[in-house]
């Protein structure tokens, strides 16, 4: 049966290199079977980094790599022979950092049964490849989430530039994303050399490249009862990504990965991967979160590997800062957080009030700095005796004088506009009746216009007329009355007004912490019903590590025997 599906992957194999000149004479080019969806890149200049391109529209043909006048890579199909482990020059595996770690490292796979690799230098970076083959092919997905996950249990932490395995572990798939795995330049390209065990380059010679290989493949076989212990494990701890997680996870992968193709675009690729770093990295490939500085190194990573960056962006000097700034920015906001973390709007305000309260969000902090400018502006007219009643004139006082913006004037008008301060004025504190002077026109003054440059918060005509009666009844008024009915308010009404706005949002704010709490309190009992099913399930599955670990859990809540029976 094996030989039979030996055979069927050779024909498969054959058939995908079919499409071009195969060179038989070549036992390298044979190591390399899937060519579709290649990477390429021109050679680059001493000192920089190659721009790599996808190439979807044909094969990679034999005859195009030894050319070589290009670099070439090529990516994982649904079986694979090989994996290989990347490390840069400045990682904290690398051995010049570390000349313990890559021992351990190999060590740790032995687990699986891979016991000899093939080392060589990425390129001049001076970066390592650690290839392992071997002879039975494996489902690609499979080998690799389980050498990532026999990697993280020794402590190695994969991440961009650090650690990364090729094929890329991946946990779940979102529908319409690119589904294509990661791909990796060929070795003994320029700047790839093969390594000795003292990690001194020796030859880069491909006939010794394929000696190294079949040596390693006789040697290397994968343990499938250990395999399958390890994705067994790993299932139960993978995500459970919602549908419309799903969409958005699409569409940032949708702007991100096709790169600069233009100016003007950094801005926007930059806000765009911190939000896929900020909000799904740690399932896609971190161990955790990013935050901080792993958030800042991973935002610069991403845009210096997309293509076009060098060529377009006009801030590659400035890189790291804006990383900084849209960092700072996305932790700041309640809007977004980490997939699959509690929304840190919730776990703040229904906090114990001796637990350390969250800094407010960038936003937040603006608002109040505005609330609190008008406020001061306000009391100053008031005390100065300079306050206007007419709400054209009170709206350009601020603007001008006090350099306040329409826009935040008009979000804000509870704390300026007469009609707010009136409609909160207290009933013991009657505004006296309104002055009207003689009315010009149709009976009502046009709104005064917005000054240049803020947004009128008034509609076209900002008063109501005087009521519909008979033409004498107007004659009849004083002549010094105006037909906008605009209180004249006394200081001490604006501020009972005030005080009165400042006993609603606080009763706001308790019905609203009253609400939280009893939406924390139901969640934690939904979460916890939850928690007792999966322990019964557990128990029912009859898997030996699931029923050790409901087993455990009973032991700790002796309590809850009853709900699991």
């Amino acid at each position: 049966m094996r030989d039979f599906e030996a055979m069927a992957q050779t024909t498969n194999q054959q058939a995908s290199i079919s499409k071009y000149v195969v060179d038989y004479q070549d036992p390298f080019l044979q190591l390399w079977p899937h060519r579709y969806d290649y990477l390429w890149a021109p050679h680059p200049n001493p000192g920089e980094k190659p721009q790599w391109q996808t190439e979807s529209r044909h094969p990679l043909s034999d005859r195009l790599i030894q050319q070589g006048s290009h670099l070439y890579g090529v990516r994982f199909g649904a079986m694979t022979h090989y994996v290989m482990l990347d490390i840069d020059r400045g990682s904290l595996y690398h051995p010049a950092q570390d000349s313990l770690a890559l021992p351990k490292i190999q060590g740790a796979l032995e687990e699986l049964g891979l016991l000899r690799g093939i080392l060589c230098t990425s390129s001049y970076s001076g970066g390592l490849h650690l290839y392992f083959p071997f002879q039975e092919a494996q489902k690609t997905w499979e080998i690799a989430l389980a050498v990532a996950t026999v990697l993280e249990n020794q402590g190695f932490k994969q991440a961009p530039g650090h650690l990364e395995i090729y094929p890329n572990p991946r946990n779940f798939a979102v529908k319409g994303e690119n589904t294509l795995y990661r791909g990796h330049r060929l070795p003994l390209q320029a700047g790839s050399y093969l390594l000795n065990e003292d990690h001194i380059p020796v030859s880069s010679s491909l006939d010794l490249f394929v000696q190294r290989w079949h040596a390693s493949q006789a040697k290397n076989s994968l343990d499938q009862a250990t395999l399958k212990r390890i994705l067994k494990a790993c299932r139960r701890r993978d995500y459970r990504v919602t549908q419309r997680a799903e969409k958005f996870l699409n569409d940032l992968n949708a702007e991100i990965e096709r790169g600069w193709t233009g100016a003007g675009m950094t801005n926007r690729l930059l806000g765009r991967i911190t939000l896929r770093s900020y909000i799904f990295g740690h399932i896609l490939y971190a161990a955790e979160p990013l935050t901080g500085a792993a958030l800042v190194g991973d935002i610069v990573r991403t845009a210096q590997n997309l293509p076009g960056f060098y060529e377009w962006s006009n801030h590659v000097q400035e890189l790291e800062k804006k990383a900084q700034d849209w960092a700072r920015a996305v932790e700041r906001t309640d809007r977004y957080f980490p997939y699959g973390t509690p929304k840190p709007s919730l776990a703040s305000e229904t906090s114990d009030a001796a637990t350390p309260q969250e800094a407010p969000s960038y936003h937040s902090q603006l608002a109040a700095e505005a609330r609190e400018k008008i406020r001061l502006a306000i009391a100053t007219l008031l005390n100065e005796g300079h306050l206007p009643m007419k709400v054209g004139e009170r709206f350009r006082l601020l603007c001008q004088r006090f350099h306040i913006g329409g826009p935040t004037l008009y979000k804000h008008r509870d704390l300026w506009h007469p009609d707010h301060l009136t409609e909160a004025a207290p009933p013991e504190f009657p505004p006296d009746p309104p002055r009207i002077s003689a009315p010009s026109g149709d009976g009502c003054y046009e709104a005064a216009p917005s000054p240049e440059g803020h947004t009128s918060l008034l509609d076209q005509n900002s008063c109501n007329g005087l009521p519909e009666k008979d033409p004498s009844s107007r004659e009849n008024q004083n002549p010094g009355v105006e037909s906008c009915n605009e209180a004249q308010i006394p200081l001490f009404d604006i501020e009972s007004a005030i005080a009165a706005a400042k006993d609603q949002q606080k009763q706001a704010a308790a019905q609203r912490q009253a609400q939280l709490e009893s939406h924390r309190q139901q969640q934690a009992a939904a979460s916890q019903q939850a928690h007792i099913a999966r322990m019964r399930q557990y128990l029912a599955s009859g898997d030996p590590i699931l029923m050790a670990e409901a087993l455990q859990w009973l032991q700790a809540h002796p309590d809850r025997l009853n709900d699991l029976l």
